[in-house]
């Protein structure tokens, strides 16, 4: 089972130039994908109002798969290219990264948020970035566990599995439309994030935490359900080799 494949680590690794150096890459990559698509979501709810809803939801996931794909694209040989704390604990739950280093991931990728928020509120001369409570906390949590679920799943398909071959440009192209296409199947209206590094920021730039454990109860359900059945299933125990983000 995948929860026997958990490796806890040594707190030497968290000294390791390798680690030091896959942490800063997910604090750039958060920042290359928090900035855009934030910057995004910023433009139609402050400065663009007369457009209609439609276009805006649009808009929005592709920037967002967009900006994801980048993020993924520049960090996946250094890091994995998690870009989210929920795709690292994907990542632990199937044994692909230890948990020092997922510790040492999270704060990256926490700090990397928040840094990109508060760059945004600079570069915009200070316009308040918001933070969207979910209308119905327990429905929130199911589609988050859905949607993390897709993305996770897609992150074992196409840049885990031992098996997937020479993937190249593909991984995080195709992680990146699973994004888009998650947030246009009502992501954005459901106020789903896929993402608690990207609601974390929200929350602390706009001091609202109303919800905000939906974002990481949901996520993480979705991405270790997503985690233990590819795991299980596909790759099994006799065929995983070791990633380069690992240390056993």
């Amino acid at each position: 089972m995948p929860i026997s494949r958990i490796a806890i680590g040594n707190l030497r690794e968290a000294t390791k130039p390798d680690a030091l150096k896959a942490a800063l890459a997910e604090f750039i990559s958060m920042i290359c994908f928090v900035f855009p698509a934030e910057g995004c979501v910023l433009l139609f709810s402050k400065l663009i109002i007369s457009i209609d809803q439609t276009a805006i939801t649009i808009a929005i996931a592709i920037t967002h798969g967009f900006a994801l794909f980048v993020a993924v694209t520049v960090a996946i040989n250094i890091s994995g290219g998690h870009v989210s704390p929920a795709v690292t604990f994907g990542a632990l739950v199937g044994g692909h990264i230890t948990f020092v280093r997922s510790i040492l991931y999270w704060i990256a990728q926490l700090l990397g948020s928040v840094a990109a928020i508060y760059l945004l509120k600079f570069a915009t001369n200070g316009l308040e970035v918001s933070a969207y409570p979910p209308a119905s906390p327990w429905h929130a949590v199911l589609y988050e566990i859905i949607l993390s679920f897709l993305l996770v799943y897609t992150y074992y398909a196409t840049a885990f599995d031992p098996k997937r071959g020479n993937m190249g440009i593909i991984a995080p192209i195709a992680i990146g439309l699973i994004c888009s296409a998650n947030l246009l199947s009502g992501g954005t209206t459901f106020s789903a994030a896929m993402n608690p590094a990207m609601s974390f920021c929200q929350a602390v730039i706009s001091g609202t935490w109303t919800d905000h454990w939906v974002y990481w109860l949901g996520t993480f359900g979705g991405a270790a359900i997503a985690a233990s059945i590819y795991q299980t299933i596909f790759i099994g125990q006799n065929t995983d080799d070791q990633l380069p983000i690992t240390n056993h």
